[in-house]
């Protein structure tokens, strides 16, 4: 995604959506964070706006992932269901 696009959204859309505790059910499901997080693209909300975000996955639940990536000179991180993932070359850029 365009990093100005990302960053213009990032600021007028609304905040960050994540899953809920209640939706990730970390209490009983287990999570699996990896030491060198994957390439991936993901689908995002920004209030009531979707993006699809280069970012990496850090960890993730049977259904869930847990994401970080860049808008400016902030990281931001998310958890998001794992259909909303896919995954990226570590060499590709992309844009929206």
């Amino acid at each position: 995604m365009d990093q100005r696009i990302l960053a213009q959204t990032a600021a007028t859309a609304g905040p960050l959506q994540t899953l809920s505790p209640a939706e990730l059910e970390l209490d009983s499901e287990p999570v699996t964070i990896d030491p060198q997080p994957k390439p991936v693209r993901a689908w995002v909300r920004f209030g009531a706006t979707p993006l699809r975000v280069d970012a990496e996955a850090c960890r993730w639940t049977s259904r869930a992932v847990g994401i970080r990536f860049t808008v400016g000179q902030e990281q931001l991180q998310a958890w998001v269901w794992n259909s909303a993932v896919s995954e990226r070359s570590p060499s590709t850029s992309t844009t929206a």
